[in-house]
């Protein structure tokens, strides 16, 4: 019996998913296993294999195409077999017209495969299929400069993608002339990504329904400077400062449960687990992969993981387990030059540290003016949950940590 395949909701945020490649075209047979489609969700892009088994009989939304969780994106079933009904009784899902151009034909069908599109401009005179010239439109691609491979010269859907592989990225710009002397306005839109949705929604719930407020503090970073020169001559990973505020920050959390907490609506989690969020930022925004039970870690034990997180998130390569769970976060700013900065709360953890870079500057020591390095950190709390005392007292147990690095080993 025929039955529909939809889109799955693979991490905590999702609320949809982009269609980011096919490997399974109709008329394939599937097995339970096999690998269908990779699916870009808001944090990376994710194989997405097939529980159900049958030969695909319809494909409902083209490569690149946005589907909400719970979306139907295909139908499975045996040859032949009528599937009409089930496109008809289920809510539309797709936000494309269904993919079956190139595809065997299959019995019972729906009779209206792809809308045609309607074309005023010089495309209409080329001879292409519905699909090709929708695939065109909204890439911005003229199908004048399109050779077609089909019967007669006529241009199918492979013909643009091909096309498109080898042209510029497909953006709308906009271009105002007015006079030379003066100069050229110009713009670009590109669609918002399904990472950047997710950010916009999730920080701006955060910053307008968490109350912040802020608490800063300077550290000097002299004998943590000193530490992490001896430690890295026997470390087996180079180990940064950003590793050693993380193993701070985790020994501190230990001794302020208050800080390690959630808001959680109707009541508040106070987590006797220390999970660390490290934002990494990526080419379409930011991800936060977790540091489980970092203080229970050793320095290069926490190096090693971070960098690992790291490249997995350049890569689009984490998993749902990696970023869920943190129970606080850290945002590092201070290896792009930035001296000190306030982060909105990723929630629903109470509280986010902003850390800063370390800066060379004349310090008073015993009454002395001499070269000192300190850093700034901005912890940004959710009053909610935490009071401003208590937040005090834990950036002071960081402060302390920090500024005498030999406790962190013992």
């Amino acid at each position: 019996m025929a039955e529909v395949v939809r889109m799955p909701k693979m991490s905590d945020t999702m609320t949809e998913g982009v269609l980011a490649k096919w490997h399974k075209k109709v008329g394939d047979k599937v097995k339970s296993g096999d690998l269908v489609a990779e699916v870009e969700t808001d944090k990376a892009t994710m194989d997405f294999e097939s529980f159900q088994e049958g030969t695909i009989l319809y494909i409902g939304v083209e490569e690149g195409k946005a589907v909400p969780v719970d979306g139907i994106i295909a139908v499975l079933g045996k040859e032949g077999e009528d599937y009409a009904s089930l496109l008809t009784d289920a809510p539309a899902a797709s936000t494309t017209a269904p993919v079956a151009e190139e595809a065997a034909p299959v019995a019972s069908a729906p009779a209206a495969v792809s809308a045609p599109v309607v074309n005023t401009s010089s495309d209409a005179r080329v001879k292409a299929s519905p699909l090709a010239k929708k695939i065109a439109e909204d890439k911005g691609i003229d199908l004048s400069q399109v050779k077609g491979s089909a019967e007669n010269g006529r241009i199918i859907k492979k013909d643009v993608e091909d096309f498109k592989a080898g042209a510029a990225p497909a953006a709308k710009s906009t271009t105002v002339n007015i006079p030379a002397f003066i100069g050229q306005e110009k713009y670009t839109e590109v669609p918002v990504s399904q990472m950047r949705k997710v950010i916009a929604k999730r920080l701006a719930e955060s910053k307008f329904t968490a109350p912040h407020f802020y608490l800063k503090m300077t550290i000097d970073m002299s004998a943590a400077m000193d530490a992490r020169v001896k430690m890295n001559e026997v470390a087996q990973v180079k180990i940064s400062f950003n590793d050693i505020v993380l193993k701070a920050v985790a020994v501190a959390l230990k001794q302020h449960p208050n800080v390690n907490s959630s808001w959680l609506g109707d009541r508040i989690r106070y987590n006797e687990h220390v999970n660390i969020g490290v934002a990494v930022a990526v080419e379409d925004g930011l991800l936060v992969p977790v540091v489980r039970f970092a203080d229970g870690k050793s320095l290069s034990h926490i190096s090693a993981e971070v960098k690992d997180f790291a490249q997995k998130a350049k890569d689009k390569k984490l998993q749902p387990s990696d970023w869920e769970g943190s129970t606080f976060t850290i945002s590092n700013l201070g290896m792009f030059g930035i001296d000190e900065f306030t982060a909105i709360i990723n929630p629903p953890d109470a509280c986010i540290l902003a850390v800063g870079g370390i800066q060379s500057v004349p310090v008073v020591k015993n009454g002395q003016v001499v070269p000192g390095n300190i850093m700034k950190l901005t912890l940004s709390c959710d009053h909610r949950v935490v009071d401003g005392a208590t937040g005090a007292a834990f950036l002071q147990t960081v402060k302390s940590l920090l500024e005498e690095p030999v406790r962190l080993l013992v």
